[in-house]
């Protein structure tokens, strides 16, 4: 359960900063909508994918690496990079992992809050 808080507070805390930004968060409005036809398990997962994806993006902005440009430099063609970016695919961890390699960015697994 600490996993699926600190996921939504990710979320949220993503979607505030896209909203500060002036940018509309991948499904806004329809994330009211699915809290009534999701679990609270399948929201949490739901809310990691934006946070991640937000993060992707995020870096990807910060550095001024455009998606074709990205594509150079991961070799991941930016027509995915692009349905990724707009929630449009779930993406492979291998190919996750490609792409946040030249923004200097990776995946981790670590212990959950609590957990032993």
């Amino acid at each position: 359960m600490e996993m699926i808080n600190e996921g939504m507070q990710q979320a949220q805390e993503n979607l505030a900063d896209l909203k500060k930004r002036g940018r509309a968060a991948i499904g806004g409005d329809a994330l009211a909508f699915m809290d009534t036809l999701l679990s609270p398990e399948e929201i949490a997962q739901s809310d990691l994918r934006v946070a991640i994806i937000g993060e992707l993006i995020k870096a990807r902005q910060e550095k001024g690496i455009s998606q074709k440009k990205l594509e150079e430099l991961s070799g991941v063609k930016q027509p995915v990079i692009a349905r990724m970016e707009k929630g449009y695919t779930s993406p492979q961890i291998d190919t996750l992992l490609k792409v946040l390699a030249p923004l200097g960015k990776t995946l981790a697994v670590v212990p959950l809050n609590g957990a032993k």
